[in-house]
Parts: structure tokens; sequence; C-alpha cells
């Protein structure tokens, strides 16, 4: 990772999956094209994948998949995390995975989000339940 420290990064089925083809079937032959680099993603050349490239691959994949918003490896890293939040993960457990060293960092993706302050508030908040008539389809927040 970043300033030369080691993390783990957890992947899901889909990414795994990817992965493992690329391992097994991409890599080999793009290694064969270059100086046998001991990079992960290799280019057509067989040399390390440049950040211009991953960000053009990341651009050309939106397009495909009819993403008109603006993407970038930030905007998935920053997705990543606020998911995770969302999700209930713990600020510490986010910090590790996202390998920054000081948890304020972090707490930069934890801005709630209105739906997720509704959902909070029908499931916690005693007012929140109607009598006889269950939870308040949508607070008034």
């Amino acid at each position: 990772g970043k300033g030369g420290r080691t993390r783990l990064v957890p992947l899901g089925g889909y990414a795994r999956r990817a992965l493992d083809a690329y391992l097994v079937r991409g890599r080999p032959a793009l290694a064969a094209t270059g100086r046998g680099v001991p990079k992960l993603f290799l280019n057509s050349r067989g040399t390390p994948l440049s950040r211009q490239s991953a960000w053009t691959i990341l651009r050309q994949a939106a397009e495909k998949a009819n993403i008109t918003t603006p993407v970038s490896p930030h905007i998935l890293r920053h997705s990543y995390a606020t998911h995770l939040l969302d999700g209930g993960a713990d600020v510490r457990v986010v910090q590790e995975l996202l390998g920054h060293a000081s948890v304020t960092t972090t707490q930069i993706y934890t801005l709630v989000t209105v739906e997720h302050l509704r959902e909070v508030y029908a499931a916690s908040h005693p007012r929140a339940f109607i009598r006889n008539v269950g939870p308040a389809a949508r607070p008034n927040l």
C-alpha cells in the first residue's frame, strides 16, 4: 500500500473469480511479452499498468455500463468506504481496510445520508412507532 505499508484487502466472489481468470489466462500471456516485471497488473506490452491506463480502463467500463456520472478510482474508493459504513462497519475497521494512518481521515466518509437518518430513526426511536398502525412510513426529517 501507500507508504510501503502492507494491508489485506478482502475480495468478493465476483472480484475473486475475475482476478483468478486474469492470473490464469490473461497475465501469463502479458508477462511473456514483457521483461518479467513483478507487478500484478500489466499492460499489453507486459509492463506495469500505469495510473492513466487504469483510469482509461475504468472510464471505458463505465461507458459500457451506461454510467453517466463521473467515475474515477477515488470515487470507487469513496463508494467502498461509504457502503461499508452505511452497512454498519466500525470506522476503525474501515480505516484499516483503506490503509489510513489516522481515523480522522476515515471519518471524512462518515457523512450520513438523509435516508440513513430516516431508517435509524424509524428503527430506533420509540415515537417512530405509531400505536396500532405500525412504523411511520417516512419520518419527517
